[in-house]
């Protein structure tokens, strides 16, 4: 059986990614208690944020590579609506398109150019069985008027939000820093680290932003058993 060239794309996407850069040795999310600030962090075996996903020229089949935390916290946490799914926030880049239209991660006065540049997204992951990954941001229609999104997000249907939270990158480490009063003041949620390969596919017969590959996971499983870790 041929495969098709999408299919093919993906694959060599898949084997070009999966690298030490992406291989997670360390994570963990920390309250500081002087600034009011939480701290997550995945530290990899390699670089992290060295590799970024290449020039695919188009946002149909676009790649999105992700260092994401799942966590326990609430969709209202972090100001979407009540729904269900897997609050998770995702430190991504993807050169094909920039969904931070309010921020300019790369500070040259081109709000519209910046999606390479590593910057994070809240998502709600609900299960995809279809995906290799299994997992998918969860989507909705437009007119659904019981969904709330936070005045930050990129105006795609799903529940994603582009909150703006400084990314700092230390040679193996990439660490994403939130204000404790971003999630509503919860510092005792649980948490778990996965490394991955999304794919976004404006086709409507698959998901619109699905998980295809997940390269490492903290502790082998998803499983949310860590905790947030107290700092004076």
């Amino acid at each position: 059986m041929k495969k098709s060239l999408s299919t093919l794309l993906i694959a060599g996407s898949i084997i070009m990614h999966a690298n030490d850069d992406f291989k997670i040795k360390e994570a963990k999310v920390e309250y500081i208690k002087a600034l009011d600030l939480l701290v997550f962090s995945q530290k990899v075996a390699g670089k992290a944020g060295n590799t970024t996903p290449d020039l695919n020229g188009a946002l149909n089949g676009a790649s999105v590579l992700g260092y994401v935390f799942p966590t326990s916290l609430k969709s209202t946490d972090v100001g979407f609506n009540a729904t269900q799914g897997i609050v998770a926030l995702a430190l991504t880049s993807h050169p094909d398109f920039d969904d931070t239209p309010l921020w300019d991660e790369n500070n040259d006065k081109n709000f519209k150019n910046d999606g390479k540049v590593w910057h994070p997204h809240w998502v709600v992951l609900v299960e995809d069985k279809s995906l290799e990954g299994g997992l998918k941001v969860k989507e909705f229609k437009k007119a659904d008027k019981e969904v709330i999104l936070p005045p930050t997000n990129p105006g795609m249907p799903m529940y994603m939000d582009s909150p703006g939270f400084s990314v700092v990158i230390q040679n193996d480490t990439i660490k994403a820093l939130v204000p404790a009063n971003r999630v509503n003041n919860k510092i005792d949620f649980s948490y778990d680290a996965v490394s991955v390969l999304m794919k976004v596919n404006t086709s409507k017969e698959v998901a619109l932003l699905g998980v295809y590959k997940v390269y490492s996971v903290l502790d082998g499983a998803l499983n949310l058993k860590n905790k947030v870790t107290n700092v004076k």
